[in-house]
């Protein structure tokens, strides 16, 4: 019987977390199915359960991923100091479009609307929102601590508006609701226009 080195089983998680995000992004969360799963992967479906549990631990798994390697990408961003703060901001509109062609924010509405009704689903959710929370409240404590304060918003009152923003857009553009009635991405770089002129009004202060 040939021993299965763990590069292999590494190989086979990944491959079935590919194959949930392609299967997600195209079924929807409520649609999805294992089976489909297993075939995109070309594996059992037995494999699934092996390394994941269930449906739900599998999908769990994805995002978290998904959600992991994206805050990382984020991070090193935001604390990059060669970058102003609205420098940051465009890139993190930037990256909202990687994230939609990825298919990190499907997965993220779907399993946000799953949570609703499925408590261990809505705290793995929470948990994975809390970082891009505190990254955004670190931006603005940044920009806080260089340019004076937003009162009467402190910087946590401040990344909750901002997140829920970016969360809100999302949904939208994958609504189809970003249009010219709608300017939902032009609406988000405006912001990031309004924080570079505060910073060059300092420079020249």
């Amino acid at each position: 019987m040939a021993r299965v080195t763990a590069e292999r089983v590494l190989q086979t998680k990944r491959e079935l977390l590919d194959s949930a995000r392609l299967v997600l992004t195209r079924d929807g969360f409520a649609n999805l199915s294992t089976r489909a799963v297993a075939q995109a992967a070309g594996t059992q479906m037995s494999q699934i359960q092996y390394h994941f549990g269930s449906k739900e631990g599998l999908i769990l798994a994805l995002f978290e991923d998904m959600n992991t390697r994206l805050v990382h990408r984020q991070r090193e961003t935001f604390e990059n100091p060669d970058l102003t703060v609205s420098q940051k901001w465009f890139l993190a509109c930037d990256y909202l479009e990687e994230d939609l062609a990825s298919g990190y924010v499907q997965v993220l509405q779907e399993l946000i609307a799953a949570g609703w009704s499925n408590p261990r689903i809505a705290g793995v959710v929470r948990s994975g929102l809390r970082h891009w929370h505190d990254l955004i409240e670190g931006l603005g404590r940044e920009f806080q601590d260089k340019y004076g304060n937003f009162a009467p918003f402190n910087p946590s009152e401040l990344a909750a508006l901002v997140s829920s923003a970016f969360i809100g857009a999302e949904a939208f553009i994958l609504l189809g609701y970003d249009d010219k009635d709608h300017p939902i991405r032009t609406a988000l770089r405006r912001v990031g226009d309004v924080m570079a002129a505060i910073e060059e009004r300092s420079t020249e202060g």
